[in-house]
Formats: structure tokens, C-alpha cells, sequence
């Protein structure tokens, strides 16, 4: 860690140290940390499983096989991936009393397993571990149907009524859910200290989210291996790695 690096670090953990109401954004830099790939990057899952819109999940049942078919093949990598230092980090600002939400791009329920209270994670992008139907909105949690997949079903339907059945994630095309926008929203416009962390935040409505922040008045941290629109307008930006960073962000608010 250089100079520079050391005292951004001490810097956001004087912030931290500061703040009672501290809203952590994630990004994809986060869950890939745990192991799992992104969407966008070379070798990510747009380049090996072409996109499915949603438009065309619905109407379509050989789109349908198309998504289920990356889904059977994706899901084993997200239900085995385990917390990593920056999961548990965040979990910590919880424990510490420190933490309003999590506003999360991610699908993979990793925060709630590090140990975040489910109702302080407001998931923007849905999680990949549930299943609804589109017709009577039946649920049911994602791992029951991965057996069935490798049986051979291509395109599973819905046990009471035979609708469609869609993982509970936000497809191209498809409505972002709204409470979770309003809460996200929300949250960023009321917290003190707003932590955007390992997203290139280029994805909107999401990407709003610290800009919510910061003109309402919140401090910003920034925490990204590249540059993203609102570094010029944080408190703190450093480029590192989510897990190193924020595990030595808190290891300092720790110490005093």
C-alpha cells in the first residue's frame, strides 16, 4: 500500500468513525472477489450465454430454452460462492450499529449470507436464488428446480398453474421493481455517508444512487479499481480491490 493508498484508507475510516447512517452501494467487483464472473467484462456471461430479453422470454419458448439452459449452468457457481472480505466487512458496519441499507446490483445473496439483515438490503437487480411464476406469482427457492433442469426439462412450468416460470432476477427489457428503486432512492438521499463500492456505475437507475446521495448533502467514498462519473465529486476515492479495501477501512475504524 502506497502513501497516497494509506491515507485514502485513513480518510474513509475517519468517515466512517463519523457517520451513524452509512448507505453501501455494491457492484459486480464485489461478488467477483467470491468467484463469480460478471456480465459486461471479457469472458463474462454476455460473452458466453447470449442475452435473453424479457419481451422475448415471454413470447418466446426457445428463448425460454435459451435461459434456462445458461441458468442450469450458471446457478452451481452462485450457490456454492461463499462471503468474501468485503461482504463481511459490510456486515460488520450492521453490527456495529453503523449501517442503514445495502443497495446492491447483485443477485447473488451474498450480503444476506455474510450477515446483513435481510430487510437492510434492497436488492435493485432480484436474486437469483428464487423462482416466481409471471401468471399466479407462486415462489419457490431456485435450488429446487436445478435437479429437475439436469434431468432434462427444458423449460420448467409453474406446479399450480402452469405459467411461465422466471428466476427472480431483472432481465434486459424488463421493469425495474419499483419499491426497490423508491426505497434505494430513498435511503441514498437520507444517509450521512454513502459507500459506492466495485461498481463501474454505469447502469441506471442505479447508478443514481450516489448522486442522490451526494446532493443531499451525504459523504462520499468511492471504492473501484477504475474511474466511474462521480469520482470528482467524492471525498474519497480509492482504487483498490472491495475486500482489501474495505476489510483495512474497517480493521482502522476498529482500532480508533
Amino acid at each position: 500500500m502506497d502513501i497516497d493508498e494509506a491515507r485514502a484508507i485513513e480518510r474513509a475510516a475517519e468517515l466512517v468513525r463519523q457517520s451513524w447512517k452509512i448507505v453501501v452501494f455494491t457492484g459486480a467487483g464485489v461478488s467477483t472477489e467470491s468467484g463469480i464472473p460478471d456480465f459486461r467484462s471479457p469472458g463474462g456471461i454476455w460473452d458466453r450465454y447470449q442475452p435473453v430479453e424479457f419481451g422475448e422470454f415471454v413470447a418466446s419458448r426457445k428463448a425460454r430454452e435459451r435461459y434456462w439452459i445458461r441458468s442450469r449452468e450458471t446457478y452451481p457457481t452462485l450457490a456454492q460462492a461463499q462471503p468474501n472480505p468485503a461482504h463481511l466487512a459490510i456486515a460488520r458496519l450492521e453490527q456495529m450499529g453503523k449501517l442503514d441499507r445495502v443497495i446492491t446490483q447483485n443477485v447473488d445473496g451474498l450480503h444476506q449470507k455474510a450477515g446483513n439483515s435481510p430487510g437492510r438490503v434492497i436488492e435493485l437487480h432480484g436474486n437469483t436464488h428464487w423462482v416466481i411464476c409471471l401468471n399466479c406469482n407462486h415462489r419457490s427457492p431456485r435450488d429446487r428446480w436445478q435437479p429437475i433442469l439436469e434431468s432434462g426439462v427444458a423449460v420448467p412450468e409453474c406446479p399450480d398453474c402452469g405459467g411461465i416460470l422466471k428466476v427472480s432476477t431483472v432481465s434486459f427489457g424488463e421493469a425495474m421493481p419499483e419499491w426497490e428503486t423508491r426505497e434505494a432512492e430513498r435511503c441514498s438521499r437520507g444517509c450521512d455517508l454513502f459507500i459506492a463500492v466495485g461498481s463501474s456505475l454505469v447502469v441506471y437507475p442505479a447508478a443514481q444512487m450516489p448522486a442522490y446521495a451526494a446532493g443531499a448533502g451525504a459523504r462520499l467514498i468511492v471504492v473501484n479499481m477504475t474511474p466511474t462519473y462521480i469520482d470528482e465529486h467524492a471525498d474519497v476515492v480509492i482504487r483498490q480491490k472491495a475486500g482489501v479495501a474495505l476489510a483495512e477501512i474497517l480493521k482502522r475504524v476498529e482500532q480508533g
